[in-house]
């Protein structure tokens, strides 16, 4: 039987923010101004909504399955506490590198960056996989499934807009088009007109053409069949 799994539509997004932050920072050249500030607001970005991502998971998550499972908790916990120390390491690394001024500076600051941010991608990628096997499980066995989309209800509601627009386009990047198509429809059935319009416009932003353009096909002949 499958189960509502509560991390997966969020963690294919932070997947896919790790992976497309790496890549730009093996691209960029440190010595060219513009590169260099747009990696650095990717790497800013990553590493707040990462922080974002396991406070809510604490107040959430965590403290639900706590009173069940206190030292998978408290784990988990800790986890999340070497993660915001590797972001607090990161943040230091970009202070350093705005203040570089010689040619040595910028290649070992800029290098430095990229190594850190190896090592936080490395860390939440295990990390993520630990709660959609380990974590999930004990949320499971404690908890129905309307009980944790009950859950995650409450975090969407409690998110700020700013926040909430950057996740779901990073969802947009990062899920399937089938799970795209089905994401919206769900919006569609369950949420006001403008929420539904306001994704759309966000899907077709975020996505390429291709992509988009299947998106809406499926969208639309949903519609024309209803």
């Amino acid at each position: 039987m499958n189960r509502y799994n509560m991390f997966y539509q969020v963690h294919k997004a932070l997947r896919a923010m790790l992976y497309t932050t790496a890549i730009t920072l093996q691209q960029t050249d440190f010595f060219n101004e513009e590169e260099a500030n747009a990696s650095i607001k990717m790497v800013q970005e990553t590493v707040g909504l990462f922080d974002e991502h396991a406070h809510t998971e604490d107040h959430f998550v965590l403290s639900a399955i706590e009173i069940y499972e206190p030292s998978a908790a408290a784990l988990f916990e800790e986890e999340h506490v070497q993660d915001h120390v590797l972001s607090n390491q990161l943040r230091s690394l970009l202070n350093i590198f705005r203040h570089t001024e010689t040619e040595a500076a910028i290649i070992q600051a800029g290098g430095a960056v990229r190594l850190a941010f190896t090592e936080f991608m490395v860390f939440n990628l295990q990390h993520m996989a630990k709660e959609e096997s380990k974590l999930n499980h004990l949320l499971w066995k404690h908890f129905t499934d309307e009980q944790l989309k009950g859950i995650t209800q409450t975090i969407i509601t409690g998110l700020p807009p700013e926040k909430m627009i950057r996740f779901s386009a990073w969802m947009m990047k990062g899920l399937s088009n089938h799970e795209i198509i089905n994401w919206l429809k769900e919006i569609k059935n369950n949420a006001p007109e403008f929420v539904f319009n306001s994704m759309l416009s966000l899907a077709e932003k975020e996505l390429p053409a291709a992509r988009w353009n299947q998106v809406q096909g499926n969208i639309t002949e949903g519609a024309m069949l209803a």
